[in-house]
C-alpha cells in the first residue's frame, strides 16, 4: 500500500507546522462568542437550503445537534452523535463495529455523510469510509427527505452534513485529558485566535485517543491533527483553507455473531457483548485519511456573491479478519466455521462545488436566488483475497467457548484474489429561489445531474450512466405568534451499478418523492421551540435480488417501498437553569411492491415503529453549587424485525439511560479559573442490547462506558 508510506511522516509535518505558523505565545483569556453566523464562519450554508438563512425558515424538517450537546452525551463518533436525533436508527452493527457510521434516515439506508456542505467520498460496497471525528463538529444538521435537489444522487430519507469548527478571531484554547472505561486515554487541543494584528485567524485541532475495544482482543486507537485559517483578503473576500489528518492504526472489529446464543439463549451455550469470533493472529483494521480543501467567497456589487467549496481527499485501508455463512453454524454444539480474508484498499478523489447567489427585493417580496455547478471524481481500488490452508483446529472454534489463538498464519495461501477498480463521476447544476413575502416562505428547486460510476474486477465490468432531473416545491407561514405550518414536495434519485438479469438492460435510477406537512413553533422570548411533521416518502425502481438466478447472483428492478410517519421534536427552557429536549417517531415503512421474493407486504430491517428520546439538563445554582450541571438522558428505540421476510422474528426493543455531571473548578479556587471537570456516562446500566441483518448476523449494542474528563480554557 502505498498510500501508508506517503502518510508516515505526514502527522510530523503537519504538526510541524501548525506549531510553527500559529502565536501560541498571543493567546490569552477572552469569553466564547455568541453570534451564531460568526462562530459558524463566513462559509456556513444551511444545509436544507445552501443560504445562511435559519433553518427555521425552511418548509422542510431539519435536526441541529450542537457540538456542546454531542460532547455531553459522551459521543465518540457521528453515529453515536447521531442516537438523539428524530427518525434516525443508528449504530446498525452495534457499539463493537466502530469503523463505519451506520444509520438509516425515515426507513432508508443513508451511506455516506457531509462535511461542510461536500460528500465525504467512499468505496461503495467496500470498508474504506472517511470518519469526521467529534472533536471537530461544530454542529451537525440532519435534513430530513430527498435532498437531490441541492446534492445530487441522494436516498430518498435525508442526510447528515456535519458543520466543522471554524477560526476564530478571539483567542481561546482548550486543553483537555480524559480516561475512562476499557482503559481509555485521550488528550486534546483545540486553539484558535488572530494571528497577530494580520487579516488571519487561525485554528489548530489535535487529538490522541487509545482504548480497549468492547470485543476480546481488539483496540481503538486514533490521532488526528487538523489546521485551518481564515484570511480576510477584503470586507468583500474571504478564503478558508484547511487540512484533516486522521490515522486509526486500530479500530476495534469487523465480524457478526449468530442469533443463537446472543440474541436469544441457547441450551448449547451464551455469548456476550465481548465475545470475539475472530482471532488475535488474523486481526487487523487500519485506516489513514487526509483532506485538504479551501472555501472561497466573495460579494459583489449588487447584492451578488460567491461561494466555492473544494476538498480533494486520499485514504487507505487494510484489513486482515473472518467470517461465517449461515450455512457454517452448528446452533446445537456452537461450532462456528470460519472464512479467512484480506482487504487492501485505497481511494483518491475530489469535489467542488460553485455557488452563485443573489438577494433582491421586487416589489414587497425578497429572492434568495442562488445558482450552482458541482462535480465529484473518485477512483479507488480493492484488492481482496481469500485463504486456505486453516487447521482442523481453527475449523472446530466453538463460539460459546470461543479460543481466538488458533490460526498458524504461515499455513495460509491465497485460495482466490480479485483486484476491484472502482470510480465516480458526477456533474449536477442547480437553481433555487427561497422568496419572503410578508410572512410568506416560499421555496423552489431544480436540479440536472449526469452520474457515471463503474466497478471493474477480473474483466468484466458492471456501470451506471445516468442523467436525472430532481425539484422540490415548498411554503411556510411565519404567524406572529410564532407557529409557522409548512408543506413540502421533493424528490431524489439513486443511480444503481449493473443490468437487469431477466431483461439485459442497464437499471434506471432508484427515484423517491416525499409529501411533507408539518408545523414549527417558536416562542417569542425563545424559551420553547419545536417542529410536529408528518410524511411520506415512496421509493420505486428498487432493485431486488433475482431468486431463480444461480446462487443469488443476479439482480432485476422491481421494487417499491413507502415510508410514512410522524416525527416531534422539542426544545424547552423551563428556568433560565433547566432544559428539557425530547423528540418521539413512529414509522410505517412497508415494500409495496416485489414480484421477485415475495417480499411484498413485509417491513424492512432497522425499522421500529417507535422510538423517543429526552434529554434533561439542570445548573445546581439554586442548590448552592455555582458552576455545576447535571444532565440526564434516556433512549428508547422500539423492536425491530430481525430479516427482511420477517420470518425470524423481532429483535427486542431497548431503552437506555445516559449522564453527565459538569463542575467549574474555578468556583472553589479563583486560581482555577478555567478548569473543570466532567464525568459522563452512556447506557448506565449496562443493559444489553442488539441489531441484527439476519438470524446469522447479530451484534451486541455498546456497553456502558464511562469516561472524566479534565479541562482546561484560557
Amino acid at each position: 500500500m502505498s498510500l501508508s508510506h506517503q502518510f508516515r511522516l505526514l502527522p510530523q509535518v503537519c504538526m510541524v507546522t501548525a506549531f510553527a505558523g500559529f502565536p501560541f505565545f498571543t493567546v490569552q483569556a477572552s469569553e466564547q462568542q455568541q453570534e451564531t453566523l460568526t462562530v459558524l464562519g463566513q462559509q456556513y450554508r444551511n444545509t436544507a437550503t445552501k443560504t445562511s438563512l435559519a433553518p427555521d425558515e425552511t418548509p422542510q424538517a431539519i435536526s441541529v445537534l450542537s457540538g456542546e450537546s454531542i460532547e455531553a452525551k459522551g459521543a465518540t463518533s457521528l453515529g453515536q452523535a447521531l442516537r438523539y436525533a428524530p427518525g434516525v436508527v443508528t449504530e446498525t452493527k452495534g457499539g463493537s463495529v466502530t469503523m463505519y457510521d451506520n444509520f438509516y434516515i425515515r426507513g432508508f439506508q443513508v451511506d455516506q455523510s457531509y462535511y461542510d456542505g461536500l460528500v465525504l467520498q467512499y468505496l461503495k460496497g467496500w470498508n474504506l469510509q472517511p470518519q469526521i471525528d467529534p472533536i471537530m463538529m461544530q454542529q451537525v444538521e440532519v435534513f430530513k427527505g430527498p435532498t437531490s435537489v441541492l446534492y445530487g444522487a441522494m436516498p430518498p430519507g435525508g442526510m447528515v452534513n456535519i458543520i466543522a469548527k471554524k477560526p476564530q478571531k478571539e483567542h481561546q484554547t482548550q486543553i483537555k485529558v480524559s480516561g475512562g472505561s476499557r482503559n481509555l486515554r485521550q488528550a486534546s487541543i483545540d486553539t484558535t485566535g488572530q494571528w497577530a494584528d494580520s487579516p488571519v485567524d487561525y485554528r489548530m485541532i489535535a487529538l490522541a485517543r487509545k482504548q480497549d475495544g468492547q470485543v476480546d482482543n481488539t483496540e481503538e486507537e486514533r490521532y488526528l491533527i487538523a489546521p485551518s485559517m481564515n484570511w480576510h483578503l477584503s470586507e468583500a473576500t474571504h478564503l478558508n483553507l484547511n487540512l484533516y489528518y486522521q490515522r486509526d492504526p486500530n479500530m476495534g472489529m469487523n465480524s457478526s455473531m449468530p442469533a443463537s446464543g446472543t440474541v436469544y439463549h441457547s441450551v448449547a451455550g451464551d455469548t456476550s457483548p465481548s465475545t470475539s469470533v475472530g482471532d488475535k493472529n488474523w486481526s487487523q483494521f487500519e485506516r489513514n485519511v487526509f483532506m485538504a480543501g479551501y472555501q472561497f467567497d466573495h460579494d459583489f456589487a449588487n447584492d451578488w456573491h460567491f461561494l466555492q467549496n473544494f476538498r480533494f481527499m486520499r485514504a487507505s485501508l487494510s484489513q486482515k479478519n473472518t467470517y461465517h455463512t449461515a450455512s457454517g453454524f452448528d446452533a446445537a454444539t456452537g461450532t462456528l466455521s470460519r472464512n479467512v480474508y484480506s482487504t487492501d484498499e485505497d481511494s483518491k478523489g475530489y469535489t467542488v462545488d460553485n455557488q452563485l447567489s443573489l438577494v433582491r427585493n421586487w416589489g414587497q417580496a425578497e429572492h434568495n436566488i442562488l445558482f450552482g455547478l458541482d462535480y465529484q471524481h473518485l477512483s479507488g481500488e480493492s484488492d481482496y483475497r481469500e485463504y486456505s490452508g486453516m487447521s482442523a483446529a481453527f475449523a472446530a472454534f466453538n463460539l460459546f467457548n470461543p479460543n481466538n489463538n488458533l490460526l498458524n498464519t504461515q499455513d495460509l495461501t491465497v485460495a482466490a484474489e480479485y483486484d476491484y477498480q472502482i470510480k465516480v463521476k458526477q456533474l449536477g447544476g442547480y437553481w433555487q429561489d427561497q422568496m419572503l413575502w410578508n410572512n410568506w416562505v416560499f421555496i423552489t428547486g431544480l436540479r440536472w445531474d449526469h452520474y457515471q460510476s463503474s466497478s471493474e474486477v477480473s474483466g468484466y465490468e458492471t456501470e451506471a450512466d445516468s442523467h436525472a432531473i430532481s425539484y422540490r416545491v415548498g411554503a411556510l407561514y411565519q404567524f406572529d405568534n410564532g407557529i409557522s405550518p409548512f408543506v413540502n414536495y421533493a424528490t431524489s434519485f439513486s443511480p444503481v451499478a449493473g443490468v437487469d438479469s431477466k431483461f439485459g438492460e442497464p437499471f434506471e435510477p432508484e427515484k423517491g418523492n416525499q409529501v411533507e406537512l408539518g408545523v414549527k413553533y417558536q416562542s417569542a422570548t425563545g424559551e420553547f421551540s419545536g417542529t410536529l411533521s408528518g410524511y411520506r416518502i415512496i421509493k420505486s425502481n428498487v432493485v431486488v435480488t433475482d431468486p431463480s438466478s444461480a446462487n443469488y447472483q443476479d439482480d432485476i428492478q422491481v421494487g417499491e417501498v413507502r415510508s410514512q410517519g410522524i416525527e416531534t421534536q422539542a426544545n424547552w427552557k423551563i428556568t433560565p437553569l433547566l432544559q428539557l429536549d425530547g423528540s418521539y417517531t413512529y414509522s410505517d415503512v412497508e415494500v409495496t411492491k416485489d414480484s421477485a421474493n415475495g417480499l411484498k407486504g413485509t417491513t424492512p430491517i432497522y425499522v421500529p415503529k417507535h422510538s423517543a428520546t429526552l434529554w434533561a439538563q439542570y445548573q445546581l445554582n439554586q442548590l448552592g453549587l455555582s458552576g455545576a450541571q447535571v444532565g440526564l438522558g434516556g433512549r428508547y428505540v422500539g423492536s425491530m424485525y430481525m430479516n427482511a421476510n420477517n420470518d425470524q422474528g423481532k429483535v427486542p426493543s431497548y431503552a437506555l439511560l445516559d449522564m453527565m455531571a459538569r463542575y467549574e473548578l474555578g468556583e472553589l479556587n479563583s486560581q482555577w479559573k478555567g478548569m473543570s471537570v466532567e464525568v459522563s456516562a452512556t447506557n448506565l446500566t449496562n443493559k444489553e442490547y442488539y441489531s441484527c441483518y439476519d438470524n446469522a448476523n447479530c451484534w451486541y449494542g455498546a456497553e456502558r462506558n464511562m469516561r472524566i474528563q479534565f479541562g482546561y480554557d484560557f
